[in-house]
């Protein structure tokens, strides 16, 4: 049996930077809080607990004199207002993607554009993209786009971690409802080389696995890509979910994961399928 590892699997720079950033902060000045866990991942934030990363559900929960990081996803136009106004010691893990974002999005309101967010309601980086602009609508699939009401100018910008497909069909559909669109790809980079190399390695591969939390929205769009190129694909949060009858008559395996998964995991579950193949060693692909 032999494993080809997506090069590019698991944490992108943003995450990683940010979950740096929140270890280096708590060591410095004992504890550091966040707005919600920093990744959508369990086994980071239980990691980050214990080096002193505490979540808490609002600012007024912060000791004054310790610090609060803003996660990764971007933050809240109000919330980055009250911290400033609490003279907080405000501390800057926002992925410069992300920020970019929130750029694109203010440009296309200065045009005079009703502003479309193709993105997961209630996510934590779509809330943070909505507060840059005045009543931006936000649709989650092509079913919702199928209800809009027509518009004579809009501007479109997406979540980072978007599939293209998702995104194209939803714009697809908005080409016939609004006269003056302008569309901005905001799928960041990083998530495009990822669902490219799981595209690719689903139809090479006899078994996918797919390793991320199941909380998610990144690590999900991934094993739903594999699945509709491989009915034979599996995500897995830790190595412990791994189950040997899986390989039985496999040749090749495909590993991925999602931008919120540590090396660490992603080790584990290697170690744990070449045990079970009797494999020395993954080729990494991409």
């Amino acid at each position: 049996m032999k494993i080809l590892l997506a090069k590019d699997a698991g944490y992108c720079f943003g995450v990683r930077d940010a979950v740096n950033l929140a270890y280096e902060t708590a060591d410095k000045d004992g504890d550091v809080f966040m707005l919600g866990h920093i990744v959508h991942n369990e086994n980071v934030v239980k990691d980050l607990d214990k080096a002193g990363a505490k979540v808490v559900n609002s600012l007024d929960s912060i000791p004054k004199d310790k610090p609060v990081l803003f996660r990764a996803h971007g933050t809240s136009v109000e919330t980055w207002n009250n911290a400033k106004n609490s003279n907080m010691n405000i501390i800057d893990a926002t992925c410069p993607l992300v920020l970019e974002i929130h750029e694109e999005v203010k440009k296309l309101e200065e045009e005079g554009r009703k502003i479309i967010i193709v993105g997961d309601h209630g996510h934590d980086e779509v809330k943070g993209i909505a507060s840059q602009v005045k009543d931006p609508i936000i649709i989650s699939s092509p079913d919702e786009a199928l209800i809009q009401r027509k518009y004579k100018r809009a501007g479109i910008v997406c979540q980072s971690t978007q599939t293209i497909e998702n995104v194209q069909e939803i714009i697809n559909i908005m080409m016939t409802k609004v006269f003056d669109l302008r569309f901005v790809n905001t799928i960041c980079f990083p998530t495009k080389r990822n669902q490219s190399q799981i595209k690719e390695l689903a139809i090479k591969c006899d078994l996918m696995v797919i390793i991320g939390s199941f909380t998610s929205a990144n690590s999900k769009r991934l094993t739903a890509l594999a699945k509709e190129r491989n009915n034979n694909s599996y995500q897995v949060t830790n190595a412990d979910e791994i189950k040997a009858d899986w390989f039985d008559k496999v040749e090749i395996v495909g590993v991925s994961a999602g931008a919120s998964t540590p090396d660490k995991i992603i080790n584990e579950v290697l170690d744990k399928i070449k045990k079970i193949g009797d494999i020395q060693k993954e080729i990494i692909y991409g």
